[in-house]
């Protein structure tokens, strides 16, 4: 019981006080990640090392000497981080196998805080995706498919019907770090956003789903799919713990020149947030075709929620975001495009047989190496970029995404503090239906609302507001100011107490093994 709270407050007082070790927390999440292993959520366990850096953690606190609050908690990190003696894939071909000689550093900074890192998880193919569906290593599940609320309103299947497709997506493509997040087989964990790719399956799988400020965390290690926008993400089950994973993470690094130059200051958010004088902004166009009545009920009671504690809600318009998802698109793969390049076969990852000449070998290693999504970006990004071409796509994108971004600097000049938004669409597709569909129209659609943060460089965050008809979650976005972090987390965190989302009961797992679940949820701090 006293480790349902947050780790500030109860899992690091826990360990302190000796009422668990870091070996049993570590054994705990060991054992779930073993019981949840039909959710996919993870690549690769790093049982030994994970047990090993618990063990190191114990004698620290038997000493009195922690380091830190993070010290002895289990995490876990999305496989495109790299990892030094840990398997780095990207969930492709083309890197499996791949070892990396050193840590990214947002890894460094989980280490030298005392984390255990108990592995590395699932994502679609180079983190090209929406739905966590497009890996070689297989689609990632929703843990609520597997929960008590899912299962009491999901209509009963026939016997002639595939049980076993019976699930919902995590969305993506950080869903591995989402479930498993969700389904507490770690206490936090790293995922990346180049779109939404954090946001998306926090709002999916009811965590919250932080993406910082651009270059308020450095890149360095993140293996890269759009540099100008991708931000390392923080996926955790409450905002207090965001804000304890932002504080270690944050500031700037030598290795990575586009981070902050000032050291950050971490903070922590009060236990009773104040939004009276505060200005929430409602974007209109973010009223976006296909959003669903019930996200649209939840986002205009989210408003009323503030105008009743004395903040100002005002509808605000952000003119040019009709545009922001055709720029995305242009931008992302003309990067993509560059970035791929660098996996041709000779230095590092898959390298195909085939020795008929330098060229041969270089198309068979791609070929072999990427899926058809990946590949079909590298020829977008190519055409983009053609020299006929990039006048009148990659450089026209690249001024369409500065009107972009001025649409929000006056919209916070104009006196607004925070923009609340929805975050996905819908509640989370069921499997079947969302694969109809192919991957890029599946990332239109999915990135519509959250993809602008990530052109204009801003913070931004899910928090879980309730669950669906069909016992699903859906989440609402909060955009702030650049690196006005800790008031878009204040805001966050008084929202988090309002809506009193509900703790996921997976009745799945019980059925798997039933006393690992009880242990786990009894260490979760959500």
């Amino acid at each position: 019981a006293a480790l349902k709270g947050g780790l500030r407050s109860q899992v690091s007082a826990a360990l302190k006080e000796g009422r668990v070790t870091p070996t049993e927390l570590c054994q705990r999440c060991l054992a779930l990640i073993k019981s949840t292993k039909f959710l996919n959520a993870y690549i690769t366990v790093a049982e030994e090392t994970a047990l090993k850096q618990a063990k190191e953690s114990e004698e620290r606190y038997k000493r009195g000497q922690p380091l830190g609050i993070l010290d002895g908690i289990p995490v876990a990190v999305k496989d495109n981080f790299n990892t030094a003696g840990i398997e780095t894939t990207c969930a492709s071909n083309m890197l499996k196998g791949y070892i990396s000689p050193y840590n990214a550093t947002v890894v460094q900074k989980l280490l030298d805080q005392g984390a255990v890192l108990l592995g590395k998880t699932n994502l679609d193919e180079f983190a090209m995706g929406s739905g966590s569906t497009d890996g070689v290593f297989g689609p990632v599940r929703n843990p609520w498919s597997y929960s008590k609320q899912y299962k009491e309103k999901s209509v009963p299947k026939s016997h002639s019907e595939d049980e076993e497709s019976d699930w919902v997506i995590t969305g993506g493509s950080s869903g591995g770090s989402a479930a498993a997040v969700s389904s507490f087989t770690c206490f936090a964990a790293l995922g990346s956003d180049t779109g939404g790719s954090t946001r998306n399956p926090a709002a999916h799988c009811g965590v919250v789903g932080l993406k910082p400020t651009y270059g308020l965390i450095s890149r360095h290690g993140l293996i890269p799919l759009v540099n100008s926008m991708d931000v390392p993400g923080i996926l955790t089950r409450c905002v207090d713990d965001a804000a304890v994973l932002l504080g270690s993470l944050a500031g700037h690094d030598p290795k990575d020149s586009t981070t902050i130059q000032d050291d950050f200051r971490p903070f922590e958010l009060p236990d009773l947030p104040d939004v009276s004088k505060l200005s929430i902004g409602i974007p209109k166009e973010y009223h976006a075709p296909g959003l669903s009545s019930e996200i649209l009920a939840l986002w205009s009671k989210a408003a009323d929620l503030f105008k009743n504690a004395g903040a100002k809600v005002v509808e605000v318009s952000l003119p040019h975001t009709r545009y922001s998802i055709v720029c995305y698109h242009v931008l992302c793969t003309a990067e993509v495009a560059s970035n791929m390049a660098r996996f041709d076969g000779l230095e590092y990852g898959h390298r195909s047989d085939k020795k008929e000449s330098t060229e041969s070998m270089y198309a068979a290693t791609r070929r072999e190496g990427f899926n058809d999504v990946v590949r079909g970006r590298i020829l977008s990004g190519n055409y983009f970029l053609l020299k006929q071409n990039s006048e009148k796509y990659f450089v026209k994108a690249l001024k369409v995404r500065r009107l972009i971004a001025n649409d929000f600097v006056k919209v916070f000049r104009s006196g607004v503090d925070i923009l609340l938004t929805p975050t996905t669409l819908s509640d989370a597709a069921p499997y079947m239906e969302f694969i109809q569909e192919d991957n890029r129209t599946r990332s239109a659609q999915d990135d519509i609302l959250t993809q602008a943060a990530n052109m204009a460089g801003l913070p931004a965050i899910n928090v879980p507001t309730a669950l669906s008809e069909r016992g699903l979650p859906v989440g609402l976005q909060f955009i702030g100011r650049s690196f006005q972090e800790k008031q878009l987390l204040t805001v966050a965190k008084w929202f988090e107490k309002q809506v009193q989302f509900p703790m996921i009961q997976l009745e799945e797992v019980k059925r798997h093994d039933s006393s690992v679940f009880q242990h786990q949820k009894s260490a979760s701090f959500s």
